[in-house]
This record gives C-alpha cells, sequence and structure tokens, in this order.
C-alpha cells in the first residue's frame, strides 16, 4: 500500500469549492490548484495555447498575446461542441502538470495531498486519486455566487452551469459529498470531520 493518500475536491461551479479546500489545508493537506495550472498551461507562447489559437482563431488573442479568457468563454460555454474541443486541447497539458505536482509532492514526504479540480472526472484526474469528494449547493445559491464571483450575467452563469454534471451524477461517482447550503460553522465541522477519517486511512 501506498504511503500517502491523494483527495479529489471537485463538485458544481458556485458550490464553494475555494472555501472546503483552505479548510483542508489548515488540517494539513498540501494543496494542487487545478485552477491555477489551467492558466499556467494556457500563458503567452505555451504550446497549449498555440493549439488553442489553431482551433478557434486570433480573435481569442488579445494585443499583448496573451489568451482573452472573456471572448474565449462566450464561445465555448455556448456551444457544448466546441467546449469538448478546448478541453480535448487542455487536459492533456493539466493532466502531466498534475501527475508532476503529485510526484514532487510525494518526493518531499507529503503524506495527504487534495487536488482540488472542477472538472477532475472529465479530465480523468480522477485516475490518481484514492478518495473523491465533491462540493455540492442549490443552483440559485451557486448562481448567485458565479454572478458575484466572475461578474457575469444569469444568463452567462447558467450557461456554466448547464455545461456540467447535475447532482446525480457527482453522489454515485464520489466517496463523500457536501451540501454547502448552510453555515460556515457547519461546513466547517463537517470537513473536519471528513479530513479526520481520510488521514486516518494511513494509520488502518
Amino acid at each position: 500500500m501506498r504511503n500517502y493518500v491523494v483527495v479529489g475536491l471537485t463538485g458544481q461551479t458556485g458550490a464553494g469549492k475555494s472555501t472546503i479546500s483552505a479548510i483542508f489545508r489548515e488540517k494539513g493537506f498540501c494543496i494542487i490548484d487545478a485552477d491555477i495550472i489551467a492558466r499556467q498551461v494556457v500563458e503567452r507562447g505555451k504550446p497549449c495555447l498555440l493549439e488553442i489559437v489553431r482551433t478557434f482563431g486570433e480573435e481569442i488573442i488579445d494585443d499583448n498575446g496573451n489568451l482573452y479568457r472573456k471572448k474565449l468563454a462566450e464561445i465555448v460555454f455556448s456551444d457544448k461542441k466546441s467546449l469538448e474541443k478546448l478541453d480535448n486541447i487542455t487536459y492533456p497539458y493539466i493532466i502531466k502538470e498534475i501527475s508532476d505536482n503529485i510526484d514532487s509532492l510525494v518526493s518531499q514526504d507529503n503524506k495527504f495531498i487534495l487536488l482540488d479540480a472542477p472538472t477532475l472526472f472529465e479530465s480523468n484526474a480522477d485516475k490518481f486519486c484514492d478518495v473523491i469528494v465533491s462540493v455540492l449547493a442549490q443552483p440559485e445559491i451557486r448562481k448567485k455566487r458565479i454572478i458575484a464571483r466572475d461578474n457575469l450575467t444569469p444568463e452567462q452563469a447558467q450557461n456554466r452551469m448547464n455545461s456540467q454534471h447535475n447532482d446525480e451524477f457527482f453522489i454515485e461517482n464520489s466517496d463523500y459529498i457536501i451540501n454547502n447550503n448552510g453555515s460556515p460553522d457547519e461546513l466547517g465541522r463537517k470537513i473536519i470531520e471528513i479530513a479526520g477519517k481520510i488521514q486516518g486511512l494511513l494509520s488502518e
């Protein structure tokens, strides 16, 4: 048996993963943030960005040669096939970076690693994980959070929500489900309980 545990943290957009990830960090988990990796692989001049431009055209690049995220989002979140094309380009680069990050943390003798990945299943990054924790929240709560966080219209927020799996998918494919509809204290107690159970896996 390996002497470390990789936890996949995923769930619906607007469900509150960032808050949950921070609590896991406080409990001693090293965090790999797939969102940060996803931004890094599309930096100016990177091979991944060049592939995206070849597929979607120069209009998704700004005057400084950087990815024009808003324009790309308009394209992919309103058309499922375009989103699939983007995913097929970016996921291999993201997976490679995640794998390298895990290897690096393990080589430094870290025992508990949390992979915070909104598209954990879509990218097949769940293959790295021993435990899956998914975060869900009521649709209206999520929509309000997305609008406030990303400065989107209600329609844009709904498009992003529609592009993701439903509650049933996460329930069927997760070891733990966190429903983030209550108070911060209630949420904190739930995560601390789950973190303790996961950390107990290495002492069994």
